[in-house]
C-alpha cells in the first residue's frame, strides 16, 4: 500500500502561543471523510488548545474553537489553511 505524502508542515510561535499545521495526501480517505487528505492544525497557548482542525478516523472533518467542537466542511487544502488562519486570528484578537 502506498504511504501518505507530506504536503505541508509548519510550526512556529504566534500571538504568545505555538501553531502547528500538518497536511498529508493519503492513498485512501480517512473515514468518514471523502477526500484524500489527513490533517492536523492546532494553535495552543498556555498549554491549552485555542483552535484546532482535524479529521480523525470515525469523526471526520471537524474543528475546535475554545471548548466548542463543530463539523467542518472540507473544500480543499488551501481553503483549510485559510479557514484555520481566520479562526486563529479571530481568537487572538478577542484577547486584546
Amino acid at each position: 500500500m502506498k504511504k501518505a505524502d507530506l504536503l505541508y508542515r509548519e510550526k512556529r510561535a504566534y500571538a504568545g502561543g505555538i501553531m502547528e499545521m500538518v497536511v498529508w495526501r493519503v492513498p485512501k480517505p480517512v473515514s468518514p471523510s471523502e477526500h484524500p487528505f489527513k490533517y492536523r492544525l492546532v494553535f495552543v497557548r498556555d498549554g491549552k488548545r485555542v483552535v484546532g482542525y482535524d479529521n480523525e478516523r470515525g469523526k471526520g472533518d471537524h474543528r475546535h474553537v475554545g471548548k466548542t467542537e463543530m463539523q467542518y466542511i472540507f473544500v480543499n487544502e488551501n481553503q483549510l489553511l485559510e479557514d484555520f488562519w481566520r479562526d486563529v486570528k479571530e481568537a487572538t484578537n478577542e484577547d486584546r
